[in-house]
Parts: C-alpha cells; sequence; structure tokens
C-alpha cells in the first residue's frame, strides 16, 4: 500500500489531536506503519491546531508536506481557506458543512463524524475505525460517537460534489 496523507485541522478545543490520535490507532490496528506529527498554535485558547498522519507499508516521514495532503479534514470553518494549500491536485477535504451542527447526536462529536466520513474513501475498514473510536473514548461517550461515525459514513456516501466535499479527481487509495 502506498502511504496515505491525512492532515486533520481546526481550533483548540475541537478534537483534533483525539481525531488523529483514532486514525493513527485504527491504521496501526490494521497493520500498517504510521507516523504522525502535530501542530499546536494558541491550542488552549481556541488558535489553529493541526494533525498530520501517514500511513502505509512503510512510512519515513510524519509530516504532510505542503499540498501533498491526499485528505484534509477540517473541523472549523475558518481553518478551510487557510487549510486547503495543503491538499494535493485531486485530494479529498472533508469540511464542517458536510454534517450540520443539528444532525449531530451531540455538538462536539464531529471529529468522528469527520472520520466516519473519511472511511468512505479508506482502505482501512470502517469496524477497525470503529474500533479505534471505541477504544479512545470512555463508555459514556460510545453511543453518541458511533452515531456520529455512522452519520458521517452516510453523508459522505450521498456527497459527492456537495459543499462539505471538495473532489479535483479520483481520491486516493480509492
Amino acid at each position: 500500500m502506498s502511504v496515505v496523507n491525512v492532515v486533520l485541522a481546526g481550533l483548540g478545543g475541537q478534537g483534533v489531536i483525539k481525531a488523529s490520535d483514532i486514525l493513527a490507532d485504527a491504521a496501526l490496528r490494521a497493520g500498517l506503519d504510521v507516523k504522525k506529527s502535530e501542530i499546536h498554535g494558541m491550542s488552549q485558547r481556541g488558535g489553529s491546531v493541526t494533525s498530520d498522519v501517514r500511513f502505509g507499508s512503510r512510512v519515513l516521514s510524519p509530516m504532510v508536506a505542503r499540498g501533498e495532503a491526499d485528505y484534509l479534514i477540517v473541523l472549523a470553518a475558518s481553518e478551510v481557506e487557510v487549510t486547503r494549500p495543503l491538499l494535493r491536485q485531486g485530494g479529498v477535504m472533508l469540511a464542517p458543512d458536510l454534517i450540520p451542527e443539528a444532525d449531530l447526536p451531540n455538538k462536539r462529536s464531529l471529529n468522528v463524524a469527520l472520520l466516519g466520513a473519511l472511511s468512505t474513501y479508506l482502505e482501512i475498514s470502517a469496524e477497525v475505525l470503529l474500533d479505534a473510536v471505541r477504544a479512545a473514548l470512555p463508555e459514556r461517550l460510545r453511543d453518541v460517537n458511533e452515531r456520529a461515525f455512522e452519520l458521517g459514513r452516510s453523508r459522505a456516501g450521498g456527497a459527492a460534489g456537495a459543499s462539505g466535499v471538495g473532489h479535483s479527481g479520483t481520491p486516493a487509495g480509492g
């Protein structure tokens, strides 16, 4: 498997790091080599946060070069245009407007919902990703996040070309 580059972006407190931890764990569970890095701006005060997750047969560096992200998951509308240059030509952006806040089982579950949307593009099975979600969260939050994950999967499945999913070609790994 060639290396898949995912960048997650948002604001402090939105769960960017938690989502990247879940994705990295899922890739490990799938038997892949994984590297991850994080950049915290003024994250504790709502500043920009990004996390790179790279996985495949063999990954040498944790950083995704500008313009090389296969997938860009953005949790804050204010970060969409700021982070767009990270996406490669033909890459896929999953933006926060893919899943309206009113549809979320909990407004803090957007990160997991967008991981659900991402799961429709990856070679990692949805069940492995969901196992990583379950492992990362306390039991009391599992039901809400499982519903958010499935909501993301269903929204991505019918959203090709919709506002929240940016396609400029064929998605990587799919």
